[in-house]
Order: C-alpha cells, then sequence, then structure tokens
C-alpha cells in the first residue's frame, strides 16, 4: 500500500473523528492542522457534560426540519465548533491553519472558520447551505473539495 498524502493521511484522521459524533442525522469529523502538525479535533455532539442526542432523541427530528435549515434548533455544536472551541481551551492558536471536515460547514461554520483566521478549508461530503460558500469566496479562505 502507497503512502498516503498529507490530505489523505488528515481526511481519514477526520472520519475517524466522526465516529466520536453523537448525533443521529449526521456523524461530522472536524481536524485543524498547521505546518503539517494536528492542533485540534472535533466532532458533532452535545456540549460537554450534557446528555446526548442518542439517549434523548432528536428534537430537528421530531420537528420535520430539514438538513442545513434552523441551525438553532439542536442541541448539539458542529464538528468545526468544537474543534476551534478545543484550540481555544487549551491555548492553541489556529490563525493560518487549515481545517479539514468531512462534509462542507454550514454558514454558522463558515462564520466561525473565517473570524479564527482559518485559511482553507479542506472537506469530502457535501451540504446544503449554499450562503457558507459566498461566506468563504468573499473571506477568501480557500475551499477544497477532496474526493
Amino acid at each position: 500500500m502507497p503512502r498516503p498524502s498529507w490530505n489523505e493521511y488528515f481526511m481519514e484522521i477526520t472520519r475517524v473523528a466522526a465516529t466520536r459524533s453523537t448525533c443521529l442525522r449526521r456523524k461530522v469529523g472536524a481536524l485543524i492542522v498547521k505546518d503539517n502538525r494536528i492542533l485540534a479535533t472535533g466532532y458533532n455532539g452535545a456540549p460537554a457534560g450534557l446528555t446526548h442526542c442518542l439517549e434523548i432523541g432528536c428534537l430537528r427530528e421530531k420537528l420535520g426540519i430539514p438538513s442545513g435549515q434552523r441551525h438553532e434548533l439542536c442541541r448539539a455544536l458542529h464538528a468545526e465548533q468544537n474543534a476551534i472551541i478545543q484550540a481555544a481551551v487549551h491555548g492553541t492558536a489556529i490563525k493560518g491553519s487549515i481545517i479539514y471536515v468531512t462534509n462542507q460547514p454550514c454558514v454558522m461554520c463558515s462564520k466561525m472558520i473565517v473570524n479564527a483566521g482559518i485559511q482553507k478549508v479542506i472537506y469530502s461530503g457535501d451540504y446544503p447551505d449554499e450562503l457558507s460558500l459566498d461566506i468563504f469566496k468573499e473571506a477568501d479562505v480557500e475551499l477544497i473539495k477532496f474526493p
């Protein structure tokens, strides 16, 4: 088996992070990297210490909310948010970094990524949120879909 490229390596770790997700609808993982070093990881799930959706069910599912809409009606944080928060909690600077994500970030995450100074987003799966694409384009954050 050939040695994986850096992008392949980091995207595979991102997929492993997604397996920790406690979301019933979509398993997402995120990895923040700078100079080929992992700075933080994240997956989607309830805030630390709170009951997970795996245990109490999904409010969005119960209300019939389509994917990509009404993000505020969810108890979980997104993988990108958790990775950015973990970096902050541990005092890790992420300005100028790359974030790898299993899915295209939503508009909320795209705004956080821009303000955190992350320069590039590499993702594999699609997500129905056109506004996030506009945010990245206007902010000149490079967005790359990984096969």
